[in-house]
């Protein structure tokens, strides 16, 4: 039982530093399971094709959505700690 919590705090703890991983993460799941409904309606369109744009939209999620991440932490680290640095030694 401790080892679940360690692993449920450990993913949680994970989530509140990356907050965009399981954004992506349920952004491909989401993609997934729409492109699996739509399925039954896809016509004419050959299974492989609706497969591939099934897995390039879901990556295509993803890849954003950890850009995105990669982007919100350089903005965090190389912006907002040297101004809140800067502060702190301007009040000292």
């Amino acid at each position: 039982m401790s080892s679940y919590e360690e692993n449920e705090s450990k993913f949680m703890r994970k989530a509140k530093e990356n907050p965009f991983v399981p954004v992506g993460m349920a952004g491909f799941f989401a993609i997934v399971g729409y492109r699996l409904l739509k399925m039954k309606s896809r016509g004419d369109t050959k299974m492989s094709l609706h497969l591939i744009h099934m897995r390039v939209a879901a990556q295509g999620f993803v890849v954003g959505a950890m850009t995105i991440g990669v982007l919100y932490s350089m903005y965090k680290d190389y912006i907002v700690k040297p101004r809140e640095q800067q502060n702190a030694a301007q009040h000292k």
